[in-house]
């Protein structure tokens, strides 16, 4: 493992551990709040990000298979069934005792895994009102690993505006400038709408619920 890896694989412990103090704080109607997951509750996402720790390289392609091929419905499935089956404490403990767990998703090395804790995170957050604030450096790092493959994933019509950091050096694409905090435009790459007045510029509507 090289030094930069070193540093992607402490800053998921680091992202794991502070999630799972704000999960253990989470009232039962909190757990049942909606999240900016289309139809997932904070159970649902809690219970996606941990299945790669809970679930065997067997047992995943099992579950796929079930789900005719589909990665998609798969991740519903599953994340519906273990939220059913989970308390929030199981939940929540699932995140500390993984903190250090090495899974990575197919091809997207650390920087993946952490990719995957940090949206998710957010979609928590965000979907909650909870004002929490991802450490710059980590947001680097999430930022730093798009590529034109990941941002395809998405779906996000990206065409014609040129997104800017206000508090990270960083941007993307080329066009009309939308500039707003970091993590803000990472969930606008993700393809979560804002409230009105996290972005700015001209195209800053369409990325604004």
């Amino acid at each position: 493992m090289d030094t930069f890896e070193a540093i992607e694989f402490q800053a998921i412990e680091y992202e794991r551990t502070e999630l799972a103090d704000l999960y253990d704080e989470l009232t039962t109607a909190q757990w049942d709040a909606p999240t900016l997951c289309a139809g997932w509750r904070v159970r649902e996402v809690v219970a996606h990000t941990t299945q790669p720790f809970r679930a065997s390289t067997a047992r995943t392609v099992a579950e796929l298979v079930r789900s005719g091929f589909s990665f998609n419905r798969m991740a519903d499935r599953t994340a519906r069934r273990d939220a059913a089956r989970m308390s929030p404490d199981e939940l929540a403990a699932a995140v500390r005792d993984n903190a250090r767990h090495p899974w990575t998703p197919p091809g997207g090395g650390p920087a993946g895994a952490l990719s995957h804790e940090v949206i998710h995170g957010l979609d928590i957050t965000e979907g909650l009102g909870l004002d929490r604030r991802v450490p710059l450096d980590r947001l680097a790092i999430v930022l730093g690993g798009m590529n034109p493959r990941s941002v395809a994933f998405f779906g996000v019509d990206l065409a014609g505006v040129r997104l800017e950091a206000t508090d990270l050096d960083w941007h993307h694409g080329t066009g009309s400038p939308v500039r707003g905090a970091a993590q803000d435009l990472l969930l606008a790459v993700c393809g979560r709408r804002l409230p009105p007045g996290r972005l700015t510029g001209a195209e800053a509507g369409r990325f604004t619920r």
